[in-house]
């Protein structure tokens, strides 16, 4: 979720820890899980290249609710692959939500993309990606709104995993949304120029549960 591949083996518990992410999911426990309530706002483009990947940070005000629990939307990023499957498929692109509570419990919201149409929000921020790792860009005049990255469906799986790379600490919530988006290869292409693959294969379930909503 954080760092380059070459990072994973930094941690023991990158190879030791059982509630890795990300996992192939194959079966899922049925389960009434609240309904995802994204409350995004547009906010002045900030974004950085750390060389591993693309991110956007977000100040406060963009939150996703879950019952009666808030979570801050802090950032999201790309990943090449996806990392996380669904019966087996790999998807070549993901984008990772990150978002905190105020208790600090870690909550991401995975959106995968398949190969296909251009999508219509990548197109619109990947111009801005910067051009070397030298800190945070805010981009004058060009807002980023996370909102208009989701898919109209929201239904979703949920497991409990870690960040994808060292120190790959467990304990953070893991929301997959069902309904894959597009990208073009065009954009794959424009990507994969700039940043080497980024994701580590998927891991072991250990027993774990996946709950899948309606």
């Amino acid at each position: 979720m954080f760092a380059a591949s070459s990072a994973w083996a930094e941690s023991p518990l990158c190879k030791l820890g059982r509630r890795q992410s990300p996992i192939d999911i194959q079966a899922a426990v049925q389960q009434p899980l609240p309904a995802l309530q994204f409350n995004y706002h547009p906010a002045p483009l900030k974004i950085v290249n750390d060389g591993h990947t693309a991110r956007v940070r977000f100040a406060k005000g963009s939150e996703l609710l879950i019952g009666k629990e808030r979570y801050a939307l802090q950032q999201f990023h790309f990943h090449t692959p996806g990392g996380d499957r669904i019966a087996g498929e790999e998807f070549p692109l993901a984008a990772h939500l990150l978002h905190k509570s105020v208790s600090g419990q870690l909550l991401a919201v995975v959106l995968l993309f398949r190969e296909g149409e251009q999508n219509a929000e990548l197109a619109r921020l990947w111009p801005q990606l910067p051009a070397r790792a030298d800190g945070d860009h805010l981009i004058p005049g060009v807002l980023a709104d996370a909102s208009r990255l989701l898919p109209s469906d929201h239904a979703y799986y949920r497991y409990d995993g870690s960040l994808t790379a060292s120190p790959c600490t467990e304990g953070v919530t893991w929301l997959v949304l069902k309904q894959p988006l597009t990208v073009s290869g065009e954009q794959l292409r424009f990507w994969r120029a700039r940043f080497a693959d980024n994701m580590r294969a998927p891991q072991a379930l250990n027993g774990r549960v996946v709950q899948e909503g309606p």
